[in-house]
């Protein structure tokens, strides 16, 4: 009998744009990623958007792109989850991003969240051909109650979703000294397959991530 041994990729995501300048301040300071996490549009003060002439700055570099969607600031309501997904999918399609790659909505810890958006946005992006990606923090705010609801109306949701998690925190280490990957999940069947361990490196401005190596087939 055969066991899937998972392995875990190491990798960043940053608000700012990826240029030779950023990657090189990664690469001198921390590791070389193997993927980086993107936004897939601007949101001022916030996050650059992802240009196609970024990402295949990132792809020609041997990176897969992590596409982010956060042009929302609560995930409340089945249609305002429906809402983002379809602009999820249209900034995606736009930018030529693949149909199979994980699109992530960015639920920041102090969002408002319900199950009702959760069912919004991944019974909207299954039918799109791309997979339904949520950023998430299951120890504070409400994310964890809202998707174990979710999954317990709709048993596809656990099935279709990756979940990245944002804790615990233990800080930002070199790509060698990574820690071992251990995120904490929801309370009920998840696919926590990425790992945002380590917010805000002081050398550059970028988070650092752990991935299951499953994910890297729904990255771009």
């Amino acid at each position: 009998m055969c066991f899937f041994v998972p392995r875990y990729i190491w990798g960043v995501d940053s608000a700012s744009s990826v240029n030779e300048e950023l990657l090189s301040c990664v690469k001198e300071n921390f590791g070389s990623p193997k993927y980086w996490g993107r936004y897939l549009t601007k949101v001022p003060n916030v996050s650059e958007g992802l240009t196609r002439e970024e990402i295949a700055f990132i792809r020609t570099r041997g990176m897969k792109i992590l596409p982010i969607y956060n042009v929302f600031s609560e995930a409340i309501g089945y249609s305002k989850g429906q809402i983002a997904a379809r602009n999820a999918v249209f900034n995606a399609r736009r930018l030529g991003i693949p149909p199979n790659t994980a699109l992530f909505a960015n639920v920041e810890r102090f969002f408002k969240v319900d199950s009702d958006w959760i069912l919004g946005w991944v019974e909207s992006i299954y039918p799109s051909g791309y997979r339904s990606g949520i950023y998430h923090d299951p120890v504070e705010g409400g994310f964890s109650a809202a998707y174990c609801e979710a999954v317990s109306q709709n048993k596809e949701i656990a099935v279709q979703s990756i979940l990245w998690s944002a804790e615990p925190e233990p800080g930002v280490t070199k790509e060698r000294t990574a820690p071992r990957f251990k995120p904490k999940t929801p309370n009920c069947k998840a696919n926590v397959w990425i790992w945002q361990y380590g917010r805000d490196a002081k050398e550059c401005p970028i988070d650092t991530n752990l991935a299951d190596s499953r994910l890297l087939n729904y990255l771009y």
